[in-house]
C-alpha cells in the first residue's frame, strides 16, 4: 500500500479561550468535530493556563468513549500551539524541547492555545505515536517596522491567530484563483479573542498582539489600555490581576461576568443600553484596527476577511461594513478552518509531500541586525 493510499487516523485538539474543539480525520475525510464551550468562570477556577490540563484532557477522553474511539488506535495527535519562541510558518514536530518551552511559556504569551501542543504531546507520550503542530500562535513574520516600541529593550512579537487567519487567507486566494503568496489581504479573526493582521504576499507582516493587552476588547480580554490608567490599575490591585484580565479575565468577562457572546448579545438586541454601548463599541475597535492594517499594506489591499466564531452575528460584519468597506471587498467566513488545516498539513508530511520542522529553541528574530537597539 503507497502513503497515498493507506489511511491515517488524525486527532485535531484545539483548544480556545472559550472552548476545546476536538476533530478526528481519516485522511481528508472528517469522522467528527466537537466543540465544547466554556464559560470563562469555569476556566477562571484554574489560577494558571497549565492548570487546565487534566480539566481539557478529561474533555478530550469523553469526546473518544462517546465515539467509541480507542486512543490508541489513533495514527498521529495534532495540536494547536502556542507560548514557545517563536517560530516560522509551518508544520512542526513536537518534542520535549518545544513541550517544555510551551509548558514555560518563554514567548512570553499565556494563551490556552498553548495546551494544543502540550495536549498532543501527552497524548504522543502515552501512546507511542508522533505528535506535530502547525501555524502556531507564535509565528512571527512581522516586518520590522512592526516590531520596535518606544522603550529601548522592549519589542513588538506576533502573537495571533495564525493558523485560522493563514488558512481563510489561502482559501479566499484560492476563490480568487490566486496563489497566497501573491495576494494582500487584510484577515480579522473575531472571537473569544480578536486578531488583525495584515498579510502581505504569504507573510504576515504586521497584526495586534491579542493576548498582551492590544487591539479591541474582546469576550475575555481587555485590549488597549492607556498606560497610565493601566498603571493606576495595577497601584489598586496588583500585576497579576492586571496579566490575567488581558488574556481570560478581561472584556465582556469584567464587563458582564461571563464570556458567552451569545447571552451579550441577546441583551444588545432586547435593547440594553449597556450590553449594546459595549458590543458596537467592540465592533468600532476591530474597525480601527482594519484601518491600520489597511495602512500597513499602503492600502493596497485586496480583500478583508472576516473569519471566526462571532461572525455568526451578522451585525458585526455589517458594522465592519458600513466602517471598513470603502477599504477593500469584504468577505466572511463564519468560524474557523483551523481543525482543517491542522489535519491536512500534517497529512502532506505523514505522505511524503512537505517535510515538518524541528523547533529551533530560540526566536526567529533575535534583534535588529547591525542597530543597537
Amino acid at each position: 500500500m503507497s502513503e497515498t493510499e493507506r489511511v491515517y487516523r488524525i486527532l485535531v485538539i484545539n483548544p480556545g479561550s472559550t472552548s476545546t474543539k476536538v476533530s478526528l480525520f481519516e485522511n481528508e475525510k472528517s469522522r467528527f468535530e466537537h466543540s465544547l464551550f466554556h464559560d470563562a468562570p469555569e476556566l477562571l477556577r484554574y489560577p494558571h493556563v497549565n492548570g487546565q490540563m487534566p480539566f481539557r484532557y478529561g474533555v478530550i477522553m469523553d469526546m473518544l468513549r462517546r465515539e467509541g474511539v480507542a486512543p490508541e488506535d489513533i495514527d498521529v495527535f495534532v495540536g494547536r500551539g502556542g507560548s514557545a519562541h517563536t517560530q516560522p510558518g509551518g508544520v512542526t514536530r513536537v518534542d520535549k524541547r518545544l513541550y517544555d518551552d510551551t509548558e514555560a511559556a518563554v514567548g512570553g504569551s499565556e494563551h490556552p492555545a498553548k495546551l494544543g501542543v502540550m495536549l498532543a504531546w501527552k497524548f504522543a507520550q502515552e501512546f507511542g505515536k508522533p505528535a506535530y503542530t502547525l501555524n502556531p500562535t507564535n509565528v512571527d513574520e512581522y516586518c520590522d517596522y512592526a516590531r520596535l516600541t518606544g522603550i529601548r529593550g522592549v519589542y513588538r512579537v506576533s502573537h495571533s491567530h495564525v493558523l485560522n487567519q493563514k488558512a481563510v487567507a489561502e482559501y479566499h486566494a484560492q476563490r480568487l484563483g490566486k496563489r497566497y503568496e501573491d495576494c494582500r489581504f487584510i484577515v480579522a479573526h473575531i472571537d473569544g479573542g480578536i486578531t488583525v493582521s495584515a498579510h502581505d504576499h504569504g507573510r504576515m507582516v504586521d497584526g495586534n498582539m491579542g493576548a498582551d493587552g492590544e487591539g479591541a476588547f474582546t469576550p475575555t480580554r481587555i485590549g488597549s489600555v492607556p498606560v497610565l490608567a493601566l498603571l493606576d490599575y495595577i497601584d489598586a490591585h496588583s500585576v497579576e490581576e492586571a496579566r490575567l484580565l488581558c488574556s481570560r479575565a478581561g472584556g465582556f468577562v469584567s464587563l458582564f461576568g461571563t464570556s458567552n457572546s451569545d447571552t451579550i448579545h441577546a441583551l444588545a438586541e432586547q435593547g440594553d443600553r449597556k450590553a449594546s454601548l459595549v458590543w458596537n463599541t467592540m465592533i468600532y475597535q476591530i474597525c480601527k484596527m482594519i484601518g491600520e492594517m489597511s495602512a500597513v499594506l499602503c492600502g493596497q489591499v485586496e480583500g478583508i476577511l472576516l473569519t471566526g466564531g462571532l461572525m455568526r452575528f451578522n451585525d458585526v460584519a455589517e458594522g465592519i461594513r458600513k466602517r471598513c468597506g470603502w477599504i477593500a471587498p469584504i468577505s466572511v467566513y463564519p468560524g474557523e478552518m483551523e481543525q482543517e488545516a491542522l489535519a491536512l498539513g500534517v497529512l502532506k508530511v505523514l505522505r511524503g509531500e512537505a517535510e515538518a520542522m524541528t523547533y529551533a529553541g530560540r526566536p526567529v528574530w533575535e534583534g535588529f541586525e547591525g542597530v543597537d537597539l
